[in-house]
């Protein structure tokens, strides 16, 4: 597991992706780390509630109403489309929940956590040039989220142990990739490792 080699500065800001009760055990997409890494993200959050974004992945109401291809995946999970699944999935686990506020949420519809720009917005607004990322799952929302904040510009932290996937392959396959191909761009450390060079807020 990786070290941070400089400061997190005070700009920076932790984005957990989907910590939902649809990836839950139990849940039609449960992702069985996720229970693992709540230690972890609980302890950035606590490290800067106010600076802490929590996305949700918010599926579609049909298939129908799902937008080119993704009506196809969505034929194959009609049970997560929002006609079918009780909406209490779509919310924080609970042992996150309960920072909101003053934590913030951002949802949407893609794997992207930057897609619509709303969370871009949000961030530059409180000057943020720094994201430190947790939450799931590695190699999909997290993977797609990532490079979006790099081709945007931030310095990109990922927690390594505050990360989950349904896939132990898919997983170290992304972080081999983080740290072997975009290692000036994106770093990989420990959460122990980012807030002992992170100022509380």
């Amino acid at each position: 597991m990786g070290v941070l080699l400089t400061p997190v500065g005070a700009n920076a800001a932790h984005v957990c992706i989907d910590m939902q009760r649809l990836f839950a055990p139990g849940a039609p997409w449960a992702t069985p780390w996720l229970e693992r890494v709540l230690p972890q993200i609980r302890c950035l959050v606590l490290q800067a509630r106010e600076r802490t974004v929590f996305t949700r992945f918010i599926p579609p109401r049909s298939a129908d109403d799902a937008p080119g291809a993704w009506k196809a995946l969505y034929r194959k999970w009609e049970c997560v489309t929002r006609d079918r699944l009780d909406p209490i999935y779509l919310e924080l686990v609970d042992d996150l929940s309960a920072f909101v506020p003053p934590a913030s949420v951002f949802d949407r519809g893609t794997y992207c956590a930057f897609a619509n720009g709303r969370l871009h917005w949000f961030l530059q607004e409180r000057h943020v040039d720094t994201v430190i990322v947790s939450g799931g799952e590695t190699d999909v929302c997290v993977l797609s989220t990532v490079l979006a904040a790099v081709d945007l510009g931030y310095r990109v932290i990922l927690a390594e142990d505050a990360l989950c996937s349904q896939s132990d392959q898919s997983h170290d396959a992304l972080i081999s990739l983080y740290t072997d191909r975009f290692s000036q761009q994106i770093e990989v450390a420990s959460t122990a490792s980012i807030l002992a060079l992170w100022p509380q807020a």
